[in-house]
């Protein structure tokens, strides 16, 4: 039970969002199934009516949830101001924003689902009511707007129609239907698939969020839920059967029921929601029309270059990330990158791989593959939303920290480690005797052996000024090639084992060749450092951050030592 407290903040807060979910489904259930005011309505739609307004209201409540975890500039407000005055276990939640973002989006198309199915049934109940020949039905369904004294319950009038017709020509159904869509859309684009290598289609059709926004506002605008206004004159459960009575002077108790559309709801859900958002995309738009100057173009190997760029007032931590728009390549598109620069730098930086067509495109107008040095004058112009907070900022709250990154996702802990270089280079900074950071071990995970190449200079460069600070036991990384080598290649490394420097990097660490075992490495951390809270930081794909999750779940309290997982998410 233990090892999983590190998630419990988590997980309260999914059990208490999905009991709202419930209680709102409970509460708006009964609401309509017990309800006077909608007796009569229930009698021609039986409990399809209940279904499809407690779905309806968690619609709401979860329509008015989805949008705040996507505002970024909230969640790094929040990230800071709650440093002060909350663990780290609860600001951790918020780096999971964009999981809690997913998670609300899935309790939508549940609740869309039901929603639809219900109000199949309704339309057909109603055309059903409308065909019946006599009795309370009948009574009911006669009820018309246009004669005097009478105001209709069933909204279906010309019961002769496609039921399928009638749901679409309403401006509930044409609304709803639009909304459906806009839904289905957003989602069917928002897999793993479509974002890794068609971010431009999850890009695009996210936006679609307006439209389905607009048509949820104006569902409810046709009113055709419709209430019963006089229960104080007309009490439903003493007249249904007297219903051949309804005004008529042998039943003065009995007057005709009145009826009249509930008033649309759903936009005071969201109204509050939508204004912060609006107000997130001005600070975005502000920010994004101050100039931004790429200073240089640095081509890396494996398909990666570097863009070193200028802003004034520009400020960030280490382990930041920002969004990239090349207004030449695209009006719309924003794309998301870690900085891999140190805040001690006099430029900020970002590493691109050239994986799809915007990187591509960003490419050939950076001029990467010419080796004529190009003027800053000559390069596009790009904006820049950020910088925004992640995990990595809460690096030097742990006495030990474990990086961990895969492939291109060394890109935070490039700007880490750059930082922590300057910081010991400089004994003098307050903020290295304000830091709790004592040990690093670092785990880079790659793919290629060229893939080692652009971090080279970086380690090399550490590697320096650790040994002129007399820092040699502050880092200890390690090396996995997971591909890109041979036998051959392997006895060459055994023969050189002996040797300082590592025959496949010329670093003083030697290359581990597989994957690393973390049933082996954190049971040995968890040993060398005895009862300490050890942060663990991961950037990369899915399928090893769960693996790395579990273990560090397993693993913790071990030797009274407690890993804290850690996830880059943007």
């Amino acid at each position: 039970m233990a090892r999983h407290l590190n998630d419990l903040p988590r997980w309260i807060f999914i059990a208490v969002w999905i009991l709202g979910n419930v209680a709102m489904f409970i509460y708006t259930y009964f609401k309509y199934a017990n309800s006077k005011e909608f007796f009569y309505l229930k009698k021609i739609l039986g409990d399809s009516l209940p279904w499809a307004r407690a779905s309806a209201a968690c619609l709401n409540l979860n329509c008015m949830m989805v949008l705040f975890p996507v505002c970024r500039n909230l969640m790094s407000f929040l990230r800071g101001s709650l440093k002060h005055c909350c663990t780290k276990t609860v600001r951790r939640q918020l780096d999971k924003h964009i999981t809690f973002h997913k998670y609300i989006a899935y309790m939508i198309c549940l609740h869309t689902a039901i929603h639809i199915g219900a109000h199949v049934f309704n339309v057909e109940r109603m055309f059903v009511a409308h065909n019946v020949s006599n009795g309370l039905m009948s009574a009911l369904s006669n009820l018309d707007d246009m004669n005097a004294g009478q105001t209709a319950v069933n909204p279906v009038r010309d019961a002769s129609q496609d039921p399928t017709l009638f749901g679409v020509k309403t401006l509930a159904g044409i609304s709803g239907l639009v909304a459906t869509i806009a839904l289905i859309l957003i989602l069917s684009s928002s897999t793993e698939i479509i974002r890794r290598s068609y971010f431009e289609v999850f890009w695009f059709t996210h936006h679609l969020f307006v439209i389905f926004f607009i048509g949820i506002i104006i569902h409810g605008i046709g009113r055709l839920v419709r209430r019963q206004t006089n229960v104080a004159d007309h009490d439903p459960e003493y007249c249904v059967s007297r219903y051949d009575l309804w005004g008529s002077t042998q039943e003065i108790r009995c007057p005709l029921p009145q009826f009249a559309g509930s008033p649309p709801a759903t936009w005071q859900w969201v109204v509050g929601p939508l204004a912060l958002y609006l107000l997130e995309r001005l600070v975005r738009f502000i920010r994004s029309r101050q100039q931004v100057v790429i200073t240089k173009v640095v081509k890396h190997p494996s398909n990666v270059f570097e863009l070193q760029m200028k802003k004034k007032g520009f400020t960030m931590a280490p382990g930041q990330y920002i969004f990239l728009h090349c207004p030449k390549l695209s009006y719309l598109e924003w794309h998301p990158f870690t900085l891999t620069s140190a805040p001690e730098d006099d430029y900020f930086s970002v590493h691109v791989r050239r994986v799809g067509n915007w990187t591509n495109a960003l490419a050939k107008e950076c001029h990467v593959d010419e080796i004529e040095f190009k003027e800053a004058w000559k390069l596009p112009r790009v904006a820049v939303d950020g910088p925004f907070g992640t995990a990595t900022e809460d690096i030097f709250s742990y006495e030990v920290d474990v990086f961990v990154a895969a492939g291109i996702g060394v890109t935070p802990f490039a700007s880490v480690l750059k930082h922590v270089c300057f910081m010991h280079r400089d004994r003098s900074r307050k903020q290295e005797g304000d830091s709790k950071l004592k040990h690093v071990y670092f785990y880079w995970i790659c793919a290629e052996m060229n893939a080692f190449e652009w971090m080279h200079d970086l380690l090399r460069f550490y590697d320096k000024q650790m040994v002129d600070a007399d820092h040699r036991d502050f880092l200890k990384y390690f090396v996995y090639l997971t591909r890109g080598w041979d036998m051959n290649m392997a006895k060459s490394i055994v023969k050189h084992d002996e040797d300082v420097y590592d025959s496949v990097t010329g670093l003083h660490q030697k290359t581990h060749f597989g994957r690393p075992n973390w049933d082996l490495i954190l049971p040995k951390i968890a040993q060398d450092r005895k009862g300490k809270k050890i942060g663990v930081f991961f950037c990369g794909p899915s399928a090893l951050s769960s693996v790395l999750h579990k273990a560090c779940n397993q693993y913790s309290s071990l030797e009274g030592a407690k890993f804290y997982y850690n996830k880059e998410n943007f």
